[in-house]
């Protein structure tokens, strides 16, 4: 386990790198290739800059860019003076970003110039700085002079990441500056066995704890490089990409594989990769043959969440099972309990609990979520149901109605509290459906007297939806119904309609 006391997560990925091999390419990004001097000459800009504009030690600073060097420049010029990045999507709403702004409380905020035209985005509330994709043409004003980091303590912060809750409000994950530093130790070394000769590639996105890991501590944390894409993962792109570049490693999560699968019409896809890592959904049995089939790699399953850091279940290189997330990773133990918290035998379904070096601390600003979720001896809820076979976890689902699609939590309640706002709606429900193995948000729809349901009225509520939601929160199916199955006291019976 990393020494926690004193460490600081810029330098501790920054300088080694500097001293051993300042001229080796960091990143590649577009038509960029970024070295480590250069990287961390970025970074010294952009700690210069926040130190200016009054950035102190333990300030939030909300980063709100698509994934480029320059993101990474920023994230570590930010941890270097000990404050503390908030990295957020650039696709939100404008009223989320303003409930993340006052939640966090951030006092500046960086971000690109495609964010801050988003309608209703809170640009007077706090000052900002726009950023393009290009590290060489960033804060030019400012002299690329080394920032001596600041020495941080133990439960000091360096980050705060936004998942969203059983509410639909996004909740606050706080993280040290050891954590992604252990996981990419016990992850990314001792699993992956990644090393400075690798090249990196994560279709998942920076702001992602999946992605911050894959494309930001790994590679720094080995000397590796990397490749960033600031675009859709889209599958031609990532294998243009993936030929340029040849990666030895790509990590994405179960929907872009199966994307990729579909859009393939030879028999043998031959990629550079040495295996493939899919996280943030529970990989289908199914797209691990299909992969292996028509790549010849493994595909390496693993659970993790925003609250783990990283990944705390993987499978290992030459010994993955099919429709497993594998065995605990080293530095995180893993318990199965009933609704009682009792522990469960081998082959019996129970509630997933997680205890770890880099299992976040608490929720900012939810002392009632906290204490819901972060029990005393360390252990986490995470939500989960597994069941362990012959050491190996295999994931049954979630506990609650929260649905993963595309690697992203999604809540029912926010869905639809956007499509209850169409005229034609007067209820609705929102459940899980199954799609081709994967997890897809449904809505069961109740209409105003006289409505009439069919395929228009489908065709106006995806559009009406996609102006207002992201598209992995956007119900893939809908369900015209006379009425939703209810509890007694009025609740809505989810599991019926999964059913």
């Amino acid at each position: 386990m990393t020494n926690q006391f004193h460490t600081n997560l810029a330098a501790s990925l920054l300088t080694p790198n500097i001293e051993r091999h300042p001229g080796k390419i960091a990143y590649f990004c577009n038509d960029e290739a970024v070295s480590y001097l250069e990287l961390a000459d970025g970074a010294y800009r952009f700690a210069s800059m926040l130190r200016e504009k009054g950035i102190n030690r333990g300030d939030r600073v909300l980063i709100a860019l698509p994934d480029s060097p320059v993101f990474v420049a920023a994230f570590l010029g930010t941890t270097m003076i000990g404050a503390v990045a908030v990295a957020v999507s650039t696709s939100l709403t404008g009223e989320l970003y303003d409930y993340i702004l006052n939640d966090s409380g951030a006092g500046f905020m960086l971000i690109s110039p495609a964010v801050a035209t988003i309608a209703g985005f809170p640009s007077e509330k706090v000052p900002f700085r726009l950023c393009g994709e290009c590290l060489h043409e960033q804060l030019p004003e400012y002299a690329a002079i080394r920032v001596e980091a600041e020495a941080m303590g133990s439960d000091e912060l360096a980050y705060l990441l936004y998942t969203s809750g059983s509410t639909g409000a996004p909740k606050g994950v706080p993280h040290r500056h050891a954590d992604l530093l252990d996981a990419a130790e016990y992850y990314a070394v001792q699993v992956l066995g990644m090393t400075a000769d690798d090249i990196i590639f994560s279709a998942s996105k920076l702001y992602f704890a999946y992605g911050l890991g894959n494309s930001l501590a790994f590679p720094l944390y080995v000397g590796a490089s990397a490749l960033l894409h600031p675009g859709n993962p889209l599958p031609d792109q990532l294998i243009s990409l993936i030929e340029r570049h040849k990666p030895s490693l790509f990590f994405s999560v179960p929907t872009v594989y199966a994307q990729i699968m579909r859009s393939v019409s030879q028999e043998h896809l031959n990629l550079p990769m040495r295996f493939c890592v899919s996280a943030g959904e529970a990989l289908p049995a199914a797209f691990f043959q299909e992969w292996r089939r028509l790549t010849g790699l493994e595909l390496l399953d693993g659970f993790g969440s925003t609250e783990t850091t990283h990944i705390a279940i993987a499978n290992r290189p030459g010994g993955a099972t099919a429709g497993s997330a594998g065995q605990p990773v080293t530095g995180y133990e893993i318990r199965l309990v009933d609704d009682k918290d009792a522990a469960v035998a081998s082959g019996v379904e129970g509630h997933l609990l997680v205890r770890g070096a880099g299992v976040a601390p608490y929720y900012w600003n939810r002392p009632e979520k906290t204490a819901e979720i972060m029990l005393p001896d360390g252990f986490i809820r995470t939500g989960d149901v597994f069941i362990e076979q012959d050491g190996c976890y295999f994931h049954k689902g979630r506990s609650d109605d929260m649905m993963k699609a595309g690697g992203q939590w999604i809540s029912p309640v926010q869905v639809e509290e956007a499509l209850r706002s169409h005229p034609a709606v007067v209820d609705c429900a929102v459940a899980a459906c199954h799609i081709g193995g994967l997890e897809r948000p449904a809505a069961h729809v109740v209409l105003q007297r006289g409505g009439t349901s069919g395929l228009p009225l489908e065709k106006e509520l995806k559009r009406f939806m996609a102006a207002r939601l992201p598209d992995y929160m956007c119900p893939i199916v809908y369900r015209f119904v006379d009425d939703l199955p209810r509890t007694p006291t009025g609740k809505v019976q989810r599991f019926k309609l999964k059913q």
